[in-house]
């Protein structure tokens, strides 16, 4: 197959077993500081997906509470195909310390009462939530972290 611009399009999503946690790449900015991309995939692709009220507020839950736990985020944002998120920091390549913040992360979604800014002034599609459409699918993540290194 022709090599694509996009990482993940030159990934064959049939060889991974998902959950896993992957580094994609390493971008080095013109001052010097890197930029670290995670590909955080929570289900199987082309066999399982996240329903999309759940994963959106797991979206929301886990935007704001990664940054209480890692000060370097730049972003998490979820897959169109519904099957994980990506996760940006900068200057920052410990492997472990994103394991540790993501299963840190996850636990706050577990315990949450609610989904911030779940309403129609913060958000673009406020009545498509579902906290514990979240907390499942954190629950099936977090059962599974002793796998999260293993990609293949």
């Amino acid at each position: 197959m022709k090599k694509m611009n996009v990482e993940s399009f030159n990934l064959d999503h049939t060889k991974v077993k998902a959950p896993y946690v992957r580094l994609v790449g390493v971008t080095e900015g013109v001052n010097g500081d890197k930029v670290y991309k995670y590909d955080i995939r929570f289900k199987q692709p082309n066999k399982e997906y996240m329903e999309m009220a759940g994963l959106h507020s797991i979206e929301h839950l886990m935007a704001e509470n990664i940054r209480n736990h890692m000060d370097n985020v730049l972003d998490i944002s979820p897959m169109g195909c519904q099957t994980g998120f990506y996760l940006s920091i900068i200057n920052n390549d410990s492997y472990d310390e994103v394991l540790v913040t993501l299963e840190k992360t996850l636990q706050d979604v577990l315990e949450a009462s609610v989904v911030p800014a779940c309403n129609e002034v913060q958000c673009g599609w406020a009545a498509n939530h579902s906290l514990e459409g979240a907390k499942e699918i954190a629950k099936e993540m977090l059962a599974k972290k002793d796998e999260w290194r293993e990609v293949f």
